[in-house]
């Protein structure tokens, strides 16, 4: 199946949304500490720029799920493939995510999250595909909303190819 990469957001338009993002969590936790927890491997790029605008002291922790594998859509079945290294119980925990399509996997992440009692939990996502949404998980930082497109690029894939993309772009399948 042949394929071409359309710009979405340019790697401009990525960076003043990164900014307005820290400049609202700062806002929200001026005088705190936040600790991160990035959802991996597409939330590390978002992750490591938004940190770096955040004024306040910044821990991290990294988990990784799946519950897309090679395909273009999510399977809806949630699979914890790395779990937290510290204990989040009474923190300040926002977890940083690349892009929110069903809020299957946010839901299910929320929810244990919520078990281990954080002092608050908050969900930052640099994408937001709310046409596609089967939950009701918004996020509180957003960085933008987009279309029902498969998109890559900043930390997206498409079975593991256009992380490295410094822009969102849209996958256009040819017919």
């Amino acid at each position: 199946m042949s394929y071409r990469i359309e710009t979405l957001i340019t790697r401009d338009e990525l960076a003043e949304g990164i900014k307005r993002v820290a400049d609202e969590i700062n806002r929200d936790y001026k005088g705190r500490s936040v600790h991160l927890i990035c959802i991996i491997k597409g939330g590390v790029f978002f992750m490591t720029e938004l940190s770096k605008y955040l004024d306040m002291d910044v821990t991290m922790d990294f988990m990784a799920v799946s519950s897309y594998g090679s395909d273009t859509v999510s399977s809806g079945v949630v699979k914890i493939i790395k779990d937290l290294d510290e204990p989040i119980e009474g923190r300040d925990v926002i977890i940083v995510e690349d892009i929110i399509d069903t809020g299957y996997t946010m839901e299910y992440l929320m929810e244990l999250l919520r078990d281990r009692k954080p002092a608050s939990l908050k969900l930052c996502a640099m994408l937001d595909k709310p046409s596609r949404r089967v939950t009701d998980i918004k996020p509180d930082y957003l960085g933008f909303t987009i279309e029902d497109k498969f998109v890559v690029g900043f930390g997206l894939d498409y079975d593991q190819k256009y992380r490295n993309l410094n822009y969102i772009g849209a996958v256009i399948f040819d017919e």
